[in-house]
């Protein structure tokens, strides 16, 4: 139950700071000798912080449900929401292979992680600049766009799809919404797929899954209440000087175990 637990709030945690749930997962690999998630507990994970996305936003999933009856602005937002999401899914059906593998490679990892780190650096930089809070149908594929590349492992879906929101010039508190509307039909699409997965495996510890999705769902919510707080202040640069840590560290220890 005491691993159920550890890799709930790590995925949760992580999930939502800008750091990269996927790059931790191969540094604990590396350095703990810990397995990969099995496609049961990913589900279970991925529910979890799914709760704390619908539970945070509870007001806008709302809203912009009864837009699609109502239409007006709400519509239009679903909209953007569905241009964001058309990359990655594109990307997720058509490069799954190659991403599979390149959780396999400490060195892209690494790197990765360092490309994130600089994207961070960009943001924080960026903050001041960003003036606009509606999002635009073009700002909507940008970002997008930034949510496909965080598939690979080592760039943080979160940072990247805020820094490019702020890049666009929209202001740091539309920039994080937007970016955590859009992970809703992202991580639920996940979600999604692997208990389709999970409907095929005969053996199921369920009350570890139960454990797990709950840990994901609370340090999920805190995650999240955490990074929107940090975007408003305009504050990055310590989560781009923990990314280039981690970096280092999925390099040296991935050549010392090579």
């Amino acid at each position: 139950m005491i691993r159920y637990a550890l890799l709930g709030l790590l995925q949760g945690l992580t999930e939502f700071l800008p750091v990269s749930s996927s790059g931790h997962l191969v540094l604990a690999r590396i350095a703990l000798g810990v397995d990969a998630p099995g496609i049961a507990l990913e589900a279970a994970v991925h529910l979890g912080t799914l709760a704390s996305l619908l539970l945070y936003f509870r007001r806008d999933v709302v809203c912009l449900a009864l837009g699609w009856v109502r239409g007006g602005e709400e519509r239009r937002q679903l909209g953007l929401l569905l241009v964001g999401t058309i990359p990655v899914v594109a990307v997720g059906l058509l490069a799954r292979g190659g991403i599979e593998r390149a959780f396999g490679s400490p060195l892209l990892v690494g790197g990765m992680l360092f490309v994130t780190a600089l994207v961070l650096l960009f943001g924080d930089r960026r903050v001041g600049r960003a003036l606009r809070g509606k999002v635009r149908w073009v700002d909507a594929a940008a970002v997008g766009l930034a949510q496909a590349a965080a598939l690979l492992p080592g760039i943080s879906r979160s940072g990247a799809t805020v820094v490019t929101g702020i890049g666009m010039g929209l202001t740091p508190s539309a920039a994080a919404r937007f970016s955590f509307l859009l992970a809703i039909p992202a991580i639920g699409g996940a979600a999604l797929f692997s208990l389709l997965a999970v409907a095929r495996q005969p053996d199921v510890n369920w009350a570890g899954l139960a454990v797990a999705m709950g840990c994901a769902a609370a340090s999920g919510l805190v995650a999240v209440r955490t990074f929107l707080r940090i975007v408003r202040a305009g504050v990055l640069w310590p989560f781009a000087l923990y990314c280039a840590a981690a970096a280092l560290a999925v390099l040296v220890l991935g050549r010392a175990t090579a």
